[in-house]
């Protein structure tokens, strides 16, 4: 059984990206998506969903959001953290149709806070 103690908070998570190769941001806007400091302008099927990290709000729906680990076809990696719910991304009208394009192949190894 899961307790709170038990639980990893998505700032935890986000803290242990840059170490693990996952460091830079995907931001995704009307042409593509981009990485932090990147160049290139990625389409949803140059893109890959490896790992899906899902957090719920106990006592506060500020609390409830998503962390996607990508790899782009070049060899990138990076994250995409969005809250749902009442605080879902919103104001990026371009978000939820990229990401329900971009192909999902989890990779088991990824579980960040497993020791």
């Amino acid at each position: 059984m899961s307790t709170s103690k038990d639980m990893t908070t998505y700032s935890q998570v986000l803290n242990q990206l840059p170490a693990k190769g996952y460091g830079k941001e995907l931001n995704i806007s009307r042409a593509g998506a981009k990485f932090d400091k990147g160049e290139e302008i990625l389409q949803p099927e140059q893109l890959k969903i490896v790992k899906t990290y899902r957090f719920e709000g106990e006592s506060d729906p500020s609390d409830m959001a998503v962390i996607y680990l990508l790899h782009s076809d070049s060899g990138e990696k990076g994250f995409i953290l969005n809250a749902y719910g009442t605080y879902s991304d919103d104001d990026n009208q371009y978000y939820n149709e990229f990401i329900k394009r971009v192909p999902v192949d989890e990779m088991k190894e990824l579980d960040l806070w497993q020791r």
